[in-house]
């Protein structure tokens, strides 16, 4: 048996965070003293230079021009998007509530992207009047576009999101391809465009975003390539030339065992030939990747204390007083088939020997409640911190808080 076999990693990678004497440190902080700070646990906290060091990395790795523009659904935590606005170039919303957030940041509107199936009327007011970008995801938007138009005499700037015909392979969450939800399928894309310029509308470019989740660079080149291939064709039918070309994201971050961090050199690479030939096949636009999960992900955690320590036939339970209805992704998602831990320890007592397997498992009254399963970590008594990596996206927003009506958890940025 190799050493390679005999020796896996028990979790994903979570260097990220430094410990000291036994203690998790975030934003160099010792956990125990953040929590005190905080006033309680459960709570989400997120690393301020994380944060930073992500997108500076980011932008060594890609070539010069590429715009990085951050999905604010992966954390719209204000003071997060307050931060990441400084770092960016540009924010996407999926609301008129993340709008507001996003233009209170302080961001640019010029660079705000407004995305979602089921816009409200009001919120395209809202858009417009904002003088955002709209990712046009249906015919019925350039109705209520237009009218918008003509009542006000505003511009109406906009970009259409393409369903494209083909998805990202490997992606943990398909967003083209196939019958979808998502934008307009590309086929309805010439018509759909005739449409914005008999309607006055703005148009500016494409939004297209073939899945999320993925640590494939191959898979993303590819499907950055198609994206743009497609783009270029679409092109000949539009009423003025592309200056927006939003090529999605889909760069994943580790969360199970024997995953590792994307490698972003091919990515890069073909992101500079793509970029070469924009200047010559679509000489005024701008690409843009945007990103919501890479940026924020790996910078945050959650933590929460142990209640009680059970027996139960021969197996340990950490009872804690955090669990689904904070942090569902890391519970599995209301019971997937196949469950897999999050990167978890007890953030005070960092170092320390690993034990029996245990499992933490929240208060709520379901056996779905479940935060690490039969994981080993150091020895635990009640009052001890657990800590859950990977936890900057997709974390406080996404989870059921009102389940069971159980105390509600805190965010805070360090």
């Amino acid at each position: 048996m190799s050493e390679v076999t005999r020796h896996k990693p028990a979790h994903a990678p979570m260097d990220q965070f430094r410990s000291e004497a036994g203690e998790l440190l975030v934003g160099g902080i010792p956990l125990r003293r953040l929590a005190t700070r905080v006033g309680q646990t459960p709570f989400y906290a997120y690393d301020r230079a994380l944060l930073t060091r992500r997108v500076a990395e980011l932008r060594a790795s890609l070539p010069a021009g590429i715009k990085i523009h951050y999905a604010m659904k992966a954390n719209p935590m204000p003071a997060v998007v307050d931060h990441m606005a400084k770092l960016v170039d540009g924010i996407d919303v999926a609301s008129a509530n993340e709008l507001k957030v996003a233009l209170d940041s302080g961001a640019n509107p010029q660079e705000i992207s407004f995305a979602g199936p089921g816009k409200r009327v009001e919120e395209l007011r809202q858009a417009v009047a904002s003088g955002i970008l709209i990712n046009i995801e249906s015919f019925r938007e350039i109705s209520e576009l237009a009218a918008i138009r003509r009542t006000t005499g505003q511009t109406v700037r906009v970009a259409v999101r393409v369903n494209p015909d083909f998805e990202l392979k490997s992606s943990g969450m398909k967003m083209g391809g196939g019958p979808k939800q998502f934008g307009v399928d590309a086929e309805q894309v010439p018509a759909l465009l005739g449409k914005i310029g008999e309607a006055g509308l703005s148009f500016e470019g494409f939004h297209l975003f073939a899945g999320s989740q993925n640590l494939r660079p191959e898979a993303i080149v590819e499907a950055q390539r198609k994206c743009f291939d497609l783009a270029v064709r679409l092109a000949e039918f539009a009423p003025s030339p592309v200056k927006f070309l939003n090529l999605g994201g889909g760069f994943g971050i580790p969360y199970f065992p024997g995953e590792s961090r994307l490698d972003l050199s091919s990515i890069a690479t073909n992101l500079e030939i793509l970029a070469g030939e924009a200047r010559q096949r679509l000489p005024e636009a701008e690409i843009v990747i945007e990103l919501g999960r890479y940026l924020v992900g790996e910078a945050g955690i959650y933590v929460c204390s142990i209640l009680d320590k059970k027996e139960s036939r021969g197996h340990t339970f950490l009872v804690a007083d955090g669990g689904l209805h904070h942090h569902l992704s890391a519970s599995g998602n209301f019971g997937q088939v196949i469950r897999k831990n999050y990167p978890v320890a007890i953030g005070d007592r960092m170092g320390e020997p690993m034990g029996e397997p245990v499992s933490v498992v929240g208060p709520l009254c379901t056996p779905l409640d479940i935060l690490a399963d039969k994981m080993q970590l150091p020895n635990a008594e009640p009052g001890n911190l657990v800590v859950i990596f990977q936890s900057g996206a997709y974390g406080a927003t996404a989870s059921p808080r009102g389940f069971l009506s159980q105390p509600d958890l805190l965010e805070v940025l360090v």
